[in-house]
């Protein structure tokens, strides 16, 4: 029984870490482009409040509504 349980913690363990790297690598493309942000607010709205929420809880402020000065202009 122990070889099953080693084979499901790995899977597991596999699982979690490419969550991180996946949730890390779409922060980090919507921290670097802006028109990619306007992709997830039409896409996944909620996605990119979490986006905005850490950030606001990380002491960064001001991307969202920067945000919406541009995409106002643009008139997305």
């Amino acid at each position: 029984m122990e070889p099953v349980a080693r084979k499901i913690f790995r899977g597991v363990l596999l699982l979690e870490v490419v969550g991180v790297v996946g949730a890390y690598g779409l922060f980090h493309k919507m921290n670097g482009s802006q028109d990619f942000r306007c992709t997830m607010k039409r896409r996944f709205p909620s996605i990119l409040e979490v986006y905005y929420k850490s950030n606001e809880w990380a002491g960064i402020y001001g991307i969202r509504e920067q945000d919406a000065e541009t995409w106002a202009a643009k008139g997305n």
